[in-house]
């Protein structure tokens, strides 16, 4: 019981401390986009914290000019400022800096649009905060840095998380939970493709409140469990979690929406930051059962109170956000 609680305590911990806008971690998004010989036009967009801009800036190459961008505006979900500048020479192989990157936990992802080269994706961190532009790139490196983007978005993504461990929870049999996930990213990579290209719309506040409640239906669900008695959740997880990824596509659309997507290179984009989820939830989940497994090797097995001990604690986080985003619409 012990390894449950501490488990459900870090985790709780963290969702608590945390936003409780799931995506609060998004990217900041650079585009660079080159309309004549010697003009391009710069789009960049922070993100918000607490209503504030994040601390940080970008920094063009050296001759082209305006180097930084005038002050951004709101957009409800981030700081969007655009600007054109002038460069005096080809900026290929010149460095750009996200200026103040290296005190966030966020990335960058900087798309550059060349006329007569293929367009390039740069992922900044706050361990690569310069990079210089390169002469070309191929759409694998677009592939590269927007699966890496899903994988991160998902860890740190607390409900998301919280909805996976509550699964975890429920559904024992490896290969079930492992069908039950995939399903889940199916699902979420159907509504995710339709928003991105327009054909569903949403507006985000009701999806996150969803979101919420689906947390809450698994909780129950954990706790109806013992009684024994036969439970589509349980049974059949892949069919509950495919409803619910649905719902949580619409919330990774809206990631994707302050984020920004090559326009050339959508599908591989959309794909990557799919296999980048999955990638992280299996992560997510084998580290959960690596922990059980080790726990029950050194000490005892895990008892049923400790499953109806964290149900309700995920219940009632979950229920806390249902309450919150409700009361935000």
């Amino acid at each position: 019981m012990k390894l449950i609680a501490c488990l459900l305590v870090a985790l709780l911990f963290a969702c608590s401390t945390s936003d409780a806008d799931a995506h609060a971690l998004d990217p900041g998004y650079l585009e660079i986009r080159q309309i004549a010989s010697d003009t391009w036009s710069v789009h960049w967009r922070k993100p918000d914290v607490n209503g504030q801009p994040m601390a940080i800036d970008a920094v063009l190459p050296e001759g082209c000019t305006p180097a930084r961008g005038p002050d951004p505006i709101s957009d409800s979900r981030a700081w969007v400022s655009s600007w054109v500048v002038e460069c005096r020479a080809d900026i290929a192989g010149q460095p750009i800096k996200i200026e103040g990157l290296e005190t966030q936990q966020n990335d960058v992802l900087v798309r550059l649009l060349p006329l007569e080269s293929s367009p390039a994706t740069l992922r900044f961190t706050s361990n690569a905060t310069v990079q210089n532009i390169p002469s070309e790139q191929t759409t694998w490196s677009v592939f590269i840095a927007y699966f890496q983007l899903g994988f991160e978005h998902i860890l740190e993504g607390w409900d998301h998380l919280l909805f996976v461990f509550a699964l975890f929870i429920l559904v024992r049999d490896p290969w079930r939970l492992v069908g039950a996930v995939t399903a889940f990213t199916l699902a979420h990579s159907i509504t995710l493709a339709l928003a991105t290209f327009g054909i569903l719309n949403v507006p985000g506040p009701p999806v996150e409140a969803v979101i919420a409640l689906s947390i809450v239906f698994l909780a129950m669900e954990i706790v109806k469990g013992r009684e024994g008695r036969f439970r589509l959740s349980k049974q059949k997880p892949w069919i509950v979690c495919f409803g619910f990824g649905l719902l949580h596509g619409l919330g990774f659309a809206g990631a994707l929406a302050d984020i920004g997507l090559p326009a050339d290179d959508i599908p591989a984009a959309l794909l990557a930051f799919n296999l980048g989820v999955e990638a992280g939830q299996l992560c997510f989940i084998g580290v959960l059962a690596l922990l059980v497994t080790t726990w029950r090797l050194i000490a005892a097995p895990i008892s049923q109170g400790a499953t109806v001990v964290a149900a309700y604690g995920i219940g009632s986080v979950s229920m806390y956000w249902l309450i919150e985003r409700i009361s935000g619409f």
